[in-house]
């Protein structure tokens, strides 16, 4: 849109530009007939609407100009006003491209502390996987020697009941042999 306006505007520059020379053409044939008239000494009233006509074309041209400046001043606006949008754009995109590049940093750092974490957290599992592995011969060992201490308190209890039942024996025989020589 802006560069159709543009267009537009550098037309009607050219048209203002041809009717700018044709109407000093235009000027410059009645100061020639002027000049003619003059040497000619013609009529003065002829040479009054000679001077209107050339004061007319003189207005004319004034206003054509200052058409022509005021047109380039709205040129000139317009490819400022362009300049400024392109550098607008220019300056969005650099941001939406500085924007991308901070999301994708701390992307990236949000991943590397990530897989910090699950290093330290597999660290940690192997540490206690290897503490673990150290600790289980002392507590099968601990285990052997509760079972040994169990075995031998059996055959402590065994040893008792084996007294105890060798003491009931030999009362029942000294039982019996007091009982038989009594009796005899």
């Amino acid at each position: 849109m802006l560069l159709l306006m543009l267009l537009l505007l550098l037309l009607l520059l050219l048209l203002l530009l041809l009717v700018l020379l044709l109407l000093l053409l235009l000027l410059l044939l009645l100061l020639l007939l002027l000049l003619l008239l003059l040497l000619l000494q013609l009529q003065l009233l002829l040479l009054l609407l000679l001077l209107q006509l050339l004061l007319t074309l003189l207005l004319l041209l004034l206003l054509l100009l200052l058409l022509l400046l005021l047109l380039l001043l709205l040129l000139l606006l317009l490819l400022l006003l362009l300049l400024l949008l392109l550098l607008l754009l220019l300056l969005l995109l650099l941001l939406l491209l500085l924007l991308l590049l901070l999301l994708l940093l701390l992307l990236l750092l949000l991943l590397l502390l990530l897989l910090l974490i699950i290093i330290i957290i597999i660290i940690i599992i192997l540490l206690l996987l290897l503490l673990l592995l150290l600790l289980l011969p002392l507590l099968l060992l601990l285990l052997l020697l509760l079972l040994l201490l169990l075995l031998l308190l059996q055959l402590i209890q065994l040893l008792q009941q084996l007294v105890l039942l060798l003491l009931l024996v030999v009362l029942v025989l000294l039982l019996h042999c007091y009982c038989y020589y009594n009796y005899s």
